[in-house]
């Protein structure tokens, strides 16, 4: 009985700049050696950024005058990061890291550690498994960065922004909270 390995998403660390440089060049690795089976998928997470340009117009004998612009542009999340979701190998170690651009694995002597779901989640690479499972009045646990976690109640869920209001007792007093579906999981 064969048993097929799940993929796990791994963090790649490049030269400044080389982000997209190593993605096409990943690909074509995949593309080469046939290993479209073992590699799934490559991100280099982006967000919008709009930035706003004055120019200042001179002109002969009129008071000067500023247009103003308005650039949005999209700006990688993580500068130097790829993310590749793979199934492991000590020959896609090798292939990957001989990659031009990249300096190796995010993990201890440049091994790849897998990253866990909540991070997987946090940085948008997949969606929540259990955002569907949801519905209004479950108990839910917030997840924080310390060790405790604070228990609520779902009061409303939006799918389109995968977002959803809870009402917790935060130092005996009852607060919604606007959260992530990724920063919350449903009690047992």
């Amino acid at each position: 009985m064969i048993i097929k390995e799940e993929p796990k998403w791994y963090i790649l660390h490049t030269y400044s700049g080389y982000e997209d440089l190593v993605k096409s060049s990943l690909e074509k690795l995949i593309e080469n050696n046939n290993l479209g089976d073992q590699i799934f998928d490559l991100q280099i997470p982006t967000m919008k950024v709009s930035k706003e340009r004055i120019k200042v117009i001179k002109e002969d004998g009129k008071p000067d005058r500023e247009e103003k612009t308005i650039v949005i542009k999209d700006e990688k999340k993580i500068p130097c990061y790829v993310f590749i979701k793979m199934i492991y190998s000590n020959q896609l170690w090798y292939l990957i890291t001989n990659t031009r651009g990249v300096t190796g694995f995010v993990g201890p002597q440049g091994r790849a550690v897998p990253m866990k779901k909540e991070e997987v989640i946090k940085m948008q690479l997949e969606e929540a498994d259990d955002a569907m499972e949801l519905a209004v009045g479950d108990s839910v646990f917030i997840r924080t960065d310390s060790a405790d976690d604070y228990s609520a109640v779902i009061k409303e869920l939006n799918d389109k922004t995968k977002t959803a209001v809870v009402t917790a007792s935060i130092f005996d007093r009852k607060t919604d909270i606007k959260v992530s579906y990724s920063d919350i999981r449903k009690a047992d």
